[in-house]
């Protein structure tokens, strides 16, 4: 059986003369520091994301250097030959709070000039950079689905609330994942990978040299678990900036589905690529077909990726369990004893096809990893060699018996003695820690709402016309009237905890008489508005949150003074940011706030003034973050001022009146005052409504532009 085809399913196949299985965070990391150590000339690194403080060894004892940015000054600043290239995906906004703030100075200001630091903007709007490929002096390489960045790190064991995953705010839940890590000529084709996306990035074509012996470079307590083997690399590249389309990962997969005799084993973060699951269901309808095993998390990490991609892995599970008419099929999660609402990330991206073929990257089971994000997996066959097929069972077998609480002689048995994947799992599934079904049951609100949320998983490129219109049109659909919903219910909140704390024991901790008198001080001075509109422009520029501000300023001056310090520090904030970004210029901004803000806002200019108010009335991003990616684009000063001034006016008014009644509230508690809150409340949210309305179709009436 061959599957590799270069051309067709890999971009090329070349020798790795070792080759190891690095399971879980501890072993990648540790390999990772250990090689980095003996580099003399380069060292490549394209990721996700990357954490300048990520901890590489955990094990107690005092090491140094041990992370990652104080590594990669240390071998710079000791090597005078070595060049460090550090390429993070520029992300998207969504992913703001995850990410470290302003990585390009902890990675690249505070290290030494030659440890440089690039965001990769370089892929379609909605797109992003996935590789996860470090490359050493052109002779090791590791390539998988783990990142140098936080909540990766985990032993095997997976011990719930093991501090050693503590990286500043409790123990993160385990997490589970595989790198593969090569040496030799394999490692000199990742490294013409790497040069070529870092050259598409920063526009500049990173040292090229001679490789190194090998064993300067591997590190001695490093296991070998094959040698001399066939490696192949498989890519996901989008069609931009006049390159064509690469789908190598999607026909690999494809290839390897329709290869199978036996077994079909999977570890995944995300399953819901359509044309996988056509193709498992197909060999599932077979009647001497293989077994198929899919183990996932049970849950995925984030509330976004919980809301959205658990549901479409439960609809590929459903359609899979109706085509398995033999038993062969089953979808399954990790289950640790004691771990409570913990939940095992299986983050790990691995196919083990029978005993003959193996692959490990960073691609997802899901339609972004086949056509849209940037993808690199690696891949060998057995080519009839024993120790091949050897050291692929043994692999599968560690893996299994990491999740089932086994020996890996135990796992190899079992298969040996049921002659089914599927049994011996079955046979093993006894003990605490174990694998178990994974459940499929799909909440009808959120089957209603994944089906507007196509968005999530797109398998092409994003036009940014249409990505836009969904981001500022989505008033009339379920997902934005429950935001609506959202908004409603803090406001009513608020609202509620002005009565607790004027007739329950809550005012015993807040006397608000004595904050209405600290307030109406403070309004005695004779600077107090100024001092007001100062704040909220210093304290805006900080990304201070521009609505708590406007609140703040309406309590201390009452409506009319209020409304016009609000308006005055919000307008001054926001041309200040305004002026910021078109100072420092894109590609700072761009550092700081992300690309495809830029571009939205270059799509949205083209309709002039009326995107301004569209983008105020419905925020894309952070107040301050819009304004300087708007000084920083095309969006013209006229219009950005006119925009902002008739965009936020009625946000600020409405601010403004409601919460002039709460203040009333807290003054002069009475039914007459609750009553007028109430209307007031319902004729905002009603002229909110009937603005939003209005806008969307000012906007459908405006001719477009693009002659693209």
């Amino acid at each position: 059986m061959k599957i590799l085809n270069p051309g067709h399913n890999c971009w090329r196949i070349d020798t790795a003369e070792r080759v190891t299985f690095l399971v879980d965070g501890a072993d990648y990391f540790q390999a990772f520091r250990a090689t980095a150590m003996r580099a003399e000339l380069s060292l490549l690194i394209l990721a996700w994301d990357t954490y300048s403080n990520l901890r590489l060894i955990r094990s107690g004892e005092e090491v140094h250097p041990n992370e990652l940015r104080t590594l990669l000054d240390h071998i710079a600043k000791a090597k005078s030959k070595l060049q460090c290239y550090v390429l993070n995906w520029d992300f998207a906004m969504l992913y703001g709070m995850d990410r470290e703030w302003l990585p390009v100075y902890q990675l690249d200001w505070r290290t030494h000039r030659r440890v440089h630091f690039w965001l990769d903007d370089c892929h379609p709007l909605g797109a992003s950079h996935h590789q996860k490929l470090v490359v050493i002096d052109d002779t090791v390489a590791f390539c998988g689905g783990l990142d140098l960045t936080r909540a990766r790190w985990d032993t095997p064991e997976h011990k719930p609330g093991d501090s050693r995953r503590d990286e500043g705010a409790g123990p993160s839940d385990p997490h589970h994942d595989v790198q593969l890590m090569v040496g030799g000529p394999i490692a000199r084709s990742l490294g013409e990978l790497a040069r070529d996306r870092w050259k598409r990035a920063s526009g500049y074509q990173p040292h090229v040299h001679e490789p190194r012996p090998l064993a300067q470079l591997w590190p001695n307590d490093v296991p070998v678990d094959a040698e001399n083997v066939r490696i192949a690399i498989a890519r996901t590249d989008p069609a931009y900036q006049g390159r064509a389309e690469i789908r190598e990962v999607e026909r690999l997969y494809l290839d390897a589905i329709a290869a199978a005799r036996r077994s079909i084993y999977i570890e995944n973060q995300y399953i819901s690529s359509p044309a996988i699951g056509d193709a498992l269901a197909r060999r599932l309808e077979e009647p001497d077909g293989p077994d198929v095993v899919i183990v996932s998390g049970k849950c995925t990490r984030g509330w976004l990726s919980q809301m959205t991609m658990d549901v479409l892995r439960a609809r590929l599970g459903h359609k899979l369990q109706q085509s398995d008419r033999e038993g062969r099929f089953r979808l399954l999660y990790p289950e640790i004893p004691g771990i409570g609402k913990e939940c095992v990330n299986v983050h790990s991206k691995i196919m083990i096809v029978d005993d003959v073929f193996v692959r490990v990257g960073s691609a997802n089971l899901n339609n972004r990893s086949m056509g849209l994000d940037s993808e690199c997996d690696l891949a060998f066959e057995s080519e009839d060699r024993k120790d091949l097929c050897n050291a692929i069972s043994y692999f599968r077998a560690r893996l299994l018996a990491e999740h089932l609480g086994a020996e890996p002689r135990q796992v190899t048995e079992a298969i040996e003695s049921t002659g089914s994947l599927v049994k011996a799992i079955d046979h093993l599934s006894q003990n605490e820690r174990t694998l178990k079904p994974l459940p499929m049951d799909i909440p009808k609100e959120l089957e209603e709402l994944v089906s507007e949320a196509t968005l999530l998983d797109p398998e092409k490129p994003i036009d940014p016309d249409r990505l836009a219109e969904q981001l500022v049109h989505q008033e009339d659909r379920p997902p934005a009237r429950r935001r609506l919903i959202l908004w409603v219910a803090m406001l009513l909140v608020l609202a509620a905890l002005t009565a607790m704390w004027r007739w329950t024991p809550l005012s015993e901790y807040l006397d608000i008489d004595r904050l209405l008198v600290a307030i109406d001080t403070f309004n005695q001075l004779p600077a107090a508005p100024l001092l007001a509109v100062g704040g909220i422009l210093v304290a805006g520029l900080a990304m201070f949150p521009i609505t708590v501000l406007i609140i703040v300023t309406v309590l201390t001056f009452g409506p009319f003074t209020g409304f016009t310090c609000a308006f005055l520090g919000a307008l001054g904030c926001a041309l200040s940011g305004y002026g910021l970004g078109a100072f420092v210029g894109r590609n700072t901004v761009r550092h700081i706030a992300g690309n495809r803000l830029n571009r939205i806002s270059k799509r949205l200019a083209k309709q002039g003034l009326l995107a301004v108010i569209l983008i105020r009335v419905i925020p894309v991003a952070p107040f301050t973050v819009v304004n300087l990616v708007a000084g920083a684009s095309h969006i013209r000063f006229r219009d950005f001022v006119l925009g902002t001034a008739i965009g936020m006016g009625p946000g600020i008014a409405a601010t403004t009146l409601f919460t002039d009644r709460i203040r009333a509230m807290l003054e002069e508690p009475s039914w007459g005052n609750g009553i007028l809150l109430a209307l007031i409340f319902g004729g905002i949210a009603l002229a909110g409504y009937g603005l939003i309305t209005w806008l969307k179709r000012r906007a459908n009436d405006t001719p477009s532009t693009n002659q693209d």
